[in-house]
């Protein structure tokens, strides 16, 4: 009997697509089949688009009958974060009142996958706003569960394509991330994922209207992929990459940069700023440091990365600032509960004066300026994406106790986020208690090409733990 064509890496299908092996249609309709299996026991999809994806597939099929080449991700089924625009469906950021926000135009990071060959085939689940905290529950679509766990996060804000994928509803997901939103759930639910340097992908993050966010959205929030293997990020990354005139951000440089002399060069720091990471954790990044000495990477621990805790704390100043005069507003579209780890976030950092502010950004480039300086000394850096396992879901939001577990937790995707560095987060297996292991890999600016092939050096020795079928 054959595997099911959900099963199959995203390059498998879009290779068989292109051989005609399989049509579109079928693969879609594989996807759509396991959605309607495991959709209701995980609650990651939020608009399923069947109709569509299956017209979209079929004129796949008659283009390729007609002799046409197709792109690099033909027919390969994605999922889209409720952050970006699909066109012609709502894009509702999980708030009820953005219910019926349909959407004009496809946002850039989709019409690329769509002008690939890639064909979505559904939203995805995020924290509502993605404001009220790591756990992805929407006030319009309730929670999504942790596959391997139900007890446990499948963390966020792109917790919805990080369940997507690991439970093989779709090949890839489009998510985003600011600190972590996009390497959290891929280490909790057991995927890979990438986050590129700032002004590698284009994109469009306004929200409601012509008016573009503050300096600290446009610079810290980049989409980016998750599949179950990194040959199938490396894929995406490859179409999504490049300049495009709808955002000006978006720089034209090439996805491979000149090789290194010798063995690459990789920092191990287990235990980022030295607040504590737990044995599991610590024990993937051996795992992890092991598998590259293994490929022939010139692995060394050292003492820690750039100015941590300054990073974490300019990071919240900064944000904090820009966020509070919308907060009176925003406050309304999340309600009592959305809006609690907000309110101990201000409460924590409150916003600082203009001269205040301008200070800040000065001390943003500085830092910026030493984690170049970091990376030029170790061209790729291995540490956790989480410093514990999977979490409870609103650990966060619980109380100040959880949120400053939570932001202890992800303070190395933090700082990276801040320093605007790519990195990729891979699986490593499974703890004791049977739940994902794994690690990030970050690089120099603009080179995602080392991270993804360090990546996949880990991946090979490691192995890989997705589809998975949710667990009670």
């Amino acid at each position: 009997m054959r595997e099911p064509l959900w099963r199959l890496s995203a390059a498998e299908q879009a290779e068989a697509v292109r051989r005609a092996e399989v049509s579109a249609v079928e693969l879609v309709d594989s996807h759509l089949e396991r959605i309607a299996e495991v959709n209701p026991r995980v609650n990651a999809v939020t608009r399923l688009m069947a109709e569509r994806a299956r017209a979209d597939a079929a004129a796949l099929d008659r283009r390729r009958a007609a002799g046409e080449a197709l792109g690099p991700l033909a027919g390969v089924p994605f999922t889209v974060k409720e952050t970006t625009a699909v066109a012609g469906v709502p894009t509702t950021f999980g708030v009820e009142r953005f219910r019926d926000l349909v959407a004009p135009a496809d946002a850039p990071p989709v019409a690329r996958l769509r002008a690939a060959g890639a064909i979505p085939v559904g939203h995805s689940n995020m924290p509502t706003l993605v404001l009220a905290g790591m756990h992805t529950r929407s006030e319009l679509f309730g929670d999504t569960l942790n596959p391997w766990d139900p007890a446990r996060t499948p963390g966020g804000t792109s917790g919805g394509d990080a369940v997507a994928v690991a439970t093989g509803m779709a090949a890839l997901g489009l998510g985003n991330d600011s600190g972590g939103s996009l390497r959290v759930p891929a280490h909790f639910c057991g995927v890979a994922a990438l986050k590129p340097t700032a002004g590698r992908f284009p994109a469009d993050h306004r929200v409601l209207g012509p008016e573009d966010p503050g300096p600290a959205s446009q610079i810290l929030v980049t989409d980016g992929p998750l599949a179950r293997r990194v040959g199938d990020l490396r894929l995406a990354y490859e179409v999504l990459a490049g300049a495009d005139p709808r955002d000006p951000r978006a720089v034209p440089v090439p996805v491979r940069g000149e090789a290194l002399p010798g063995p690459v060069k990789v920092a191990v720091v287990a235990d980022p700023g030295g607040h504590g990471v737990h044995p599991s954790v610590r024990a993937a990044v051996e795992a992890a440091a092991g598998a590259l000495r293994d490929a022939g990477y010139d692995v060394c621990e050292v003492a820690d990365v750039p100015r941590l805790d300054e990073t974490v704390e300019v990071y919240d100043r900064i944000t904090m600032t820009e966020f509070a005069p919308s907060w009176p507003a925003v406050r309304g579209l999340l309600g009592p509960e959305g809006s609690r780890y907000i309110e101990m976030a201000m409460e924590r950092t409150p916003p600082v004066d203009a001269a205040g502010l301008v200070r800040l950004m000065g001390t943003w480039l500085g830092i910026r300026r030493s984690w170049a300086e970091f990376l030029d000394a170790w061209p790729l850096l291995l540490g956790p994406s989480f410093t514990e396992p999977p979490v409870e879901p609103g650990l966060e939001s619980r109380d100040r106790a959880g949120r400053e577990r939570v932001a202890s937790g992800l303070r190395l995707c933090t700082a990276t986020s801040f320093a605007g560095v790519p990195g990729v987060a891979v699986p490593t297996g499974t703890d004791a208690d049977g739940l994902p292991c794994g690690v990030q890999i970050v690089g120099r600016a603009f080179r995602e090409d080392l991270c993804l092939d360090a990546a996949r050096a880990v991946e090979d020795r490691l192995g890989v733990l997705a589809p998975v079928d949710p667990r009670g």
